[in-house]
This record gives C-alpha cells, sequence and structure tokens, in this order.
C-alpha cells in the first residue's frame, strides 16, 4: 500500500500539511470541508506539494517535519528551488551571507562586495566620502 504527504495552499493563504493513504479522496474531504477544522475555515483549498511514502509511519514522520517548517522552507518546497531549500535548512548563523552579494559571480570578480559603496569609507557606523571623491565635486 503507498502512501501521500501532501501540502495544501488555502483560500487565506496559509498551508496544511497532511498524510493520507488515498490522496484524491483525502483531497475531495477537504474540498468539502469534512474531517479538518483547519481547512474546513480556510476553502477553497489548493494542493500545491505532494510525495508518496512506502509506510505509513513514514508518511507522518514527513508530514510532522514539515509541519514545523517555516513558510519560506515550504514555498521553496513547492517550487522545488533545492538551492534555497538547502541554504534555508541551515542554522541562521550558519547561512553565507546575501545581503552584501558575496555569492554573486560579479562580487567575486571585481573584488568588491559592494561596488557602489567602494568609494565611500565607513566610520563610526556611518559612510564618509573618501578624499579622492570629495576633492571630485
Amino acid at each position: 500500500m503507498q502512501f501521500w504527504v501532501y501540502l495544501l495552499r488555502c483560500g487565506d493563504g496559509s498551508y496544511y500539511v497532511g498524510h493520507t493513504e488515498n490522496l484524491e479522496a483525502r483531497l475531495w474531504q477537504h474540498e468539502q470541508g469534512l474531517c479538518c477544522d483547519w481547512t474546513s475555515r480556510r476553502r477553497p483549498v489548493e494542493l500545491v506539494w505532494c510525495a508518496s511514502a512506502p509506510t505509513r509511519y513514514d508518511a507522518l514522520a514527513f508530514e510532522r517535519r514539515f509541519k514545523g517548517w517555516t513558510r519560506a522552507k515550504k514555498e521553496a518546497l513547492i517550487r522545488s528551488d533545492w538551492d534555497r531549500l538547502s541554504w534555508l535548512a541551515r542554522p541562521p548563523h550558519e547561512r553565507p551571507s546575501t545581503s552584501l552579494r558575496t555569492n554573486d559571480v560579479e562580487a567575486r570578480t571585481t573584488g568588491s562586495a559592494r561596488p557602489e559603496r567602494s568609494a565611500k569609507r565607513e566610520v563610526e557606523g556611518r559612510l564618509e566620502p573618501t578624499l579622492d571623491q570629495s576633492s571630485a565635486q
């Protein structure tokens, strides 16, 4: 017997994660507002992702894992954006910075993470022009 873990987008934009052995019947129940208080109050619902699992235990384990995920991780899963999902799976203090564009090809080749700020220097948290830039004005 095959089991399913699935992700629904509700009418209010929230997500619902569940598991079942009969995906079509369970989707019909959600659409009719049966058997689930969360989705019955947030119809219509739309199936946005599903995967099979070999046992009920595996499907339940996947469901419990996904329920703890952030909205961003669920949306990366829906888009099959494995790079983003991998990045979001890391603890925040272990994620490479993206705000300084240090991962961009341009930043690596030019040697500056933010070229537009290269003519300025930071002094006590404020940006001040360098001598070259101020004398040119």
